[in-house]
């Protein structure tokens, strides 16, 4: 853990860099954990390439501030997935007119892309908050890690991933898949 600033990753302890630097490796090591982040939230690439730069917007605004009181991985989840969820909040107020009716992106003959669409359009049914949960469960972060970054205990997040797994069959049960 880094307990100053100085001392977080990218920059060595007594050196002068910039903070662009740190920031800059930190956006390498951690750009397809936002990516996967941003892409639970949306089906649409330029919706998650908006919500990727809006977090990367989020992260360098409190990138001098982080005082490593957690790990860097933790932050970054915790920035990404607070960015995610007040652009959905932001959008559920606003009712999106389809600029194009009819078009079909996917092609309806491959199953495993099928299903896939099945899995994430369900998910993306969940709260916001149990979404997040389920999208650290599927990054194979243990309930620990997915405890400190949302907020709860480990014991916790058992209890939401189980009730989550409960709902996830309900609407495969609903939807008669």
């Amino acid at each position: 853990m880094f307990s100053k600033k100085k001392d977080r990753p990218g920059r060595a302890a007594g050196t002068s860099a910039s903070p662009g630097d740190g920031f800059s490796a930190l956006v390498k090591e951690h750009r397809s954990t936002i990516y996967t982040v941003c892409y639970m939230f949306s089906k649409d690439q330029q919706e998650v390439d908006d919500l990727f730069q809006e977090t990367l917007i989020r992260l360098w605004q409190g990138w001098e501030h982080f005082e490593g009181r957690s790990e860097v991985r933790t932050w970054v989840y915790r920035v990404a997935l607070n960015t995610c969820i007040s652009a959905d909040r932001r959008k559920k107020r606003r009712k999106a007119v389809p600029l194009m009716e009819g078009l079909d992106m996917f092609d309806e003959n491959d199953g495993d892309n099928r299903q896939n669409r099945l899995l994430h359009a369900r998910i993306q049914r969940l709260q916001p908050f149990d979404r997040a949960i389920v999208l650290l469960w599927l990054e194979n972060l243990s309930y620990d890690e997915i405890g400190a970054i949302v907020g709860i205990t480990a014991k916790h997040v058992s209890v939401r991933l189980y009730r989550i797994k409960e709902q996830l069959k309900q609407m495969n049960q609903d939807n008669g898949d």
